[in-house]
């Protein structure tokens, strides 16, 4: 809930962030969170490198998805940010040339840190589902789980949540297997 005499963010104000900071507005409050730290990339990296072959490329896997890294979603009135987000190839048949994308993506994944899981759980999630995002992962590289939801009207199921050194299919990627010992640092 937004107070009357709270000012609501404007895009101006993520361009007056400095560099060392990503800035997003959810629900009209501007959010900042500090660059990735190490293991954060690292997760990110891995599950990026893990999903496109097969998804993305198509290589010896369905394909069907484009999928990008830190991509400016302009949702609304929301301006987010996940971590890795992919749209099916028939909603979104080529990536768009602008920074800024309109479509609401079928997956995002947002990779935890101690600075990143209140707004990732308390602001974003909701934020994802009322905009229509089908699919949202969550994983912590420090706990070392992944969650994996599915969005039912505009909120989330948890279908899983899974740890440590398994290997897991994952939807909507449950085509393959995913190793999660590979997303650790």
């Amino acid at each position: 809930m937004v107070l009357p005499d709270t000012k609501f963010a404007t895009y101006d104000d993520l361009l007056g962030l400095p560099d060392n900071v990503i800035g997003e507005i959810v629900t009209g409050q501007l959010v900042t969170s500090p660059r990735p730290s190490g293991r954060h990339a690292r997760a990110s990296s891995s599950l990026t490198g893990s999903l496109i072959p097969q998804f993305d490329f198509g290589d010896d896997g369905p394909g069907g998805w484009f999928f990008l890294f830190e991509p400016e979603l302009h949702l609304g009135s929301d301006v987010l940010v996940p971590d890795l987000a992919a749209w099916r190839r028939e909603r979104m048949p080529s990536v768009p040339v602008e920074a800024t994308i309109n479509l609401a993506p079928d997956w995002v994944a947002e990779i935890l840190s101690p600075d990143t899981t209140r707004s990732d759980r308390v602001q974003k999630m909701p934020a994802y589902a009322t905009h229509s995002v089908g699919y949202l992962w969550l994983l912590d590289p420090i706990a070392e789980t992944l969650e994996i939801y599915q969005r039912e009207a505009e909120r989330w199921l948890l279908l899983a949540t899974h740890g440590g050194n398994s290997v897991v299919r994952a939807a909507p990627f449950d085509a393959i297997e995913l190793r999660l010992d590979r997303l650790w640092a």
